[in-house]
């Protein structure tokens, strides 16, 4: 179904909610800047120019309510169940999955959601990845991407109508050879049920099922008969991953296969202006030392060898000179100044609420907040294998790596190996996690692998090569959460209600100069820095932000601005609450929005669940709170902290979760657990990425911190009942750690923390 077929609010309910504000807002001459912005009929057309094509999915299968689901005349790629299901005689099951897995569980989830309408039996379904097809785009957005908590939001109605589909397609298959109706048919686990007890197993029906015509039509599941959907079911990789026996990326072997490891320009973007590489052309197991083009006009030496040992051992012997002239040296304590006079001015405005009250404002507040640039730091380090066959023409080349974003890294893989789109073959690899790493628009670590590979072969290597990073390469390999200054002035009156807010944010664009940067800069600001701002509480605000430009690349981090605007909210409302001496929850139920019903559901569910305002605490502990929606799931947390030896320690945490429909709700558990987590690591001291002279000044987990077992407290997850379409868990259990672990110390010590990692000095 074409784009045109929609409405604009149908198709805009399936875009990120930045994406889809962004366009709802943008009606030519209605921009404050007078110019207008991007209109809604424009989009299509420059999302095509862009390099990726726009696919709306149709709206099917949205509604819980088990009614036949409209299909387009002719089905897309992304409906057809032959892409998407293979059943094998014995009658195992595979699912493959859209999505990249890397530890969020969407390989069990979407393989429940289609399972439940094919009426599978669980304990006989697997789930693999897909590749670049375009069957394999996300539905909503037309390009592959794993990323913004989408995974289930975006697909949940594509598995369900792939499973009933197949499952029709089966019925019809038994059907004729039984030579009865398909409605006098049923099924039940993997089996076709007719008249008088008859039974075929989808198995031995699997042949002639995939012959019968695809249903353009479907019936889906009342959701009072879902056996799966809503279940705590354990995830399919669960044994293999708890046993060590999953295999990642890293793990690539081919026959001969080569490893790689570069040496990057300590500042980003320089060249080599000198090398010595004899020593090591000397290390045992060296077949070639190359001078590589990287992905931002700089350049590498890769050192390739018979295993990562040798090749790192001949990067360690190298003896590079760089040539960094006309390339900036971030200097973090010169960038954090720049930042603080910067944010004492209205920067370019988000949204422009009447100040007037701030002057006269019986209560004031002024906050200056300091985040620092954060790695990703995923467990498994970056990688990717490159295997070149044949020459000119018929060159082809397959490429395994863990992507969140297959077909923009094979579009990349194309260009720097000179190959034909149609030739480049991706086998995507579990990922041992990424949290944005791996949805790089520049596709940074495969083009390297990608110039690594054709040099090699350049220089008479044919075998395949896996180009590997070391640990201190991925701290210092670039693309960080980026660096912000947040600057509040805000005037209340003694009940707590805000008169005027004035906020300022300075930090660099993730999304300027990719193509993303059209729909999602408007009027000089980044939608990703400041979203979330304000929500979901009534406050006046004037929101204006400042995105200089630096020689430090910085990308989406998990839950992206809401790592910082999160913090943000949530800890200037309990100053309030503080300042008028209210309590922090009955005041934010106050302040909050009418139309906020998720959040006051989810941080009602935490405060019982907790019980907070009933429990009596140990002595030296108290409690936090805070909430945040974020990708379109409510979070809240309350959680028991204290400080010990002059350090925040973090004891307990409840969380109350509003994601619609939990499809697992054991994954929804684990999502917040590893969020919580991931949040507490922004507290801790030693979890800032800085620069001295240009130069990363941190390398391994001994100098950037990450959280430890001991750091972890207990954390108990509760979710709002909901038989809505299901929102993204992925992301949103980081951004209320932080601000409420923040709260609870604030209420110990009376000194607000206004900077990210903790200080308490």
């Amino acid at each position: 179904m074409h784009l045109q077929h929609h409405t604009a609010d149908e198709i805009l309910a399936h875009l990120p909610p930045a994406l889809a504000h962004r366009l709802r807002d943008d009606d030519p001459g209605t921009a404050a800047d007078g110019h207008g912005g991007l209109a809604r009929r424009s989009f299509l057309k420059l999302a095509t120019a862009s390099g990726f094509a726009l696919g709306a999915y149709p709206m099917l299968a949205q509604a819980q309510d088990g009614k036949a689901a409209p299909a387009a005349a002719g089905l897309k790629a992304f409906q057809q169940p032959a892409a998407f299901v293979k059943i094998a005689r014995d009658g195992v099951v595979t699912v493959t999955v859209n999505r990249l897995e890397f530890g969020q569980g969407v390989h069990t989830g979407l393989a429940m959601v289609l399972a439940e309408e094919l009426d599978a039996d669980w304990s006989r379904v697997r789930a693999v990845h897909g590749d670049a097809n375009m069957a394999y785009a996300d539905p909503a957005f037309g390009m592959h991407i794993t990323g913004g908590s989408t995974s289930m939001k975006h697909s949940y109605a594509q598995y369900r109508e792939l499973g009933a589909r197949t499952r029709a397609m089966l019925v019809a298959a038994a059907a004729k050879k039984w030579g009865v109706p398909a409605s006098s048919l049923a099924t039940a686990r993997s089996v076709v049920i007719g008249p008088g007890g008859r039974r075929l197993g989808y198995g031995a029906l699997a042949d002639a099922a995939m012959q019968m015509p695809v249903p353009e039509q479907v019936v889906l599941k009342d959701p009072k008969r879902f056996k799966l959907i809503g279940q705590p079911v354990t995830r399919l990789d669960a044994q293999a991953k708890s046993s060590g026996k999953q295999d990642f990326g890293i793990d690539v072997r081919l026959p001969g296969l080569l490893t790689a490891v570069l040496a990057h320009p300590p500042v980003f973007g320089s060249k080599l202006a000198a090398l010595d590489d004899s020593a090591a052309r000397a290390v045992p197991g060296v077949k070639a030392v190359l001078r590589v083009p990287l992905h931002d006009g700089g350049e590498g030496v890769a050192v390739v060898a018979e295993g990562y040992w040798a090749a790192k051992q001949g990067r360690d012997a190298l003896k590079p000179q760089w040539d960094d002239s006309g390339r900036e040296k971030v200097d973090s304590a010169k960038q954090l100044a720049s930042y603080r006079e910067l944010a004492r001015k209205t920067g370019h405005v988000k949204h422009d609420a009447d100040m007037a009250p701030l002057a006269g404002a019986p209560n004031r507040i002024s906050a200056e907040f300091v985040f620092p640039y954060l790695a990703h730091a995923p467990m498994e380090p970056l990688n990717c294998t490159v295997q070149i066959t044949g020459q000119g023409a018929d060159a082809k080349a397959q490429l395994w790596v863990g992507t969140q974003m297959p077909g923009t890294d094979a579009g990349a893989a194309a260009r720097v190996l000179g190959i034909k789109p149609e030739n480049v073959t991706m086998q995507v690899q579990m990922a041992g996690g990424g949290f944005g790493r791996r949805a790089i628009l520049s596709s940074d670590y495969v083009v390297e692998a990608c110039s690594v590979a054709r040099a090699a072969q350049a220089a008479g290597l044919s075998a395949p090569v896996r180009t590997l990073w070391s640990r201190e390469d991925d701290v210092r390999g670039g693309y960080y959460r980026p660096m912000h200054v947040h600057r509040a002035e805000i005037g209340f009156d003694a009940q707590g209600n805000v008169l005027a807010w004035d906020h300022v944010i300075v930090g660099q664009s993730i999304m300027a100069g990719t193509f993303f940067e059209p729909m999602m800069v408007k009027n000089g600001v980044d939608d990703t820095a400041v979203e979330g701002m304000g929500e979901p509480y009534k406050v006046p605000m004037r929101l204006s932000a400042h995105h200089p430009k630096h020689n430090v690349p910085v990308l989406w981090w998990r839950s992206v601005g809401s790592t910082h605007t999160g913090y943000v909210m949530e800890t200037l409302i309990d100053d309030i609450a503080r300042a008028t001496k209210q309590d922090p929850v009955a005041y934010r139920m106050k302040l909050m929005d009418d139309k906020a019903v998720r959040h006051r559901a989810a941080l009602q569910l935490a405060v019982d669940k907790s019980g907070y305002g009933k429990k009596t605490l140990e002595a030296g502990r108290a409690w936090g709170v805070a909430v945040h929606e974020s990708f379109s799931t409510v979070v809240a947390y309350v959680v028991e902290a204290s400080v010990v030896d002059g350090t925040p320690k973090l004891h307990q945490v409840t969380a109350g979760v509003h994601c619609n429909l939990a499809v697992n709700p054991k994954s929804v558990e684990a999502q917040m657990q590893g969020g919580a987590l991931m949040g507490l690591s922004m507290c801790l001291p030693g979890a800032a990425i800085t620069l001295k002279d240009g130069v990363v000044e941190q390398g391994n987990f001994n100098d950037f911190v990450v959280p430890r077992i001991t750091d972890m407290p207990a954390i108990a997850v509760h979710i709002v009942p909901s038989a809505d379409a299901p929102t993204g868990v992925g992301e949103p259990g980081v951004p209320p750690l932080a601000p409420a672990f923040a709260n609870a110390i604030a209420s110990l010590t009376g000194k607000p923390l206004r900077e990210l990692p903790f200080k308490l000095g």
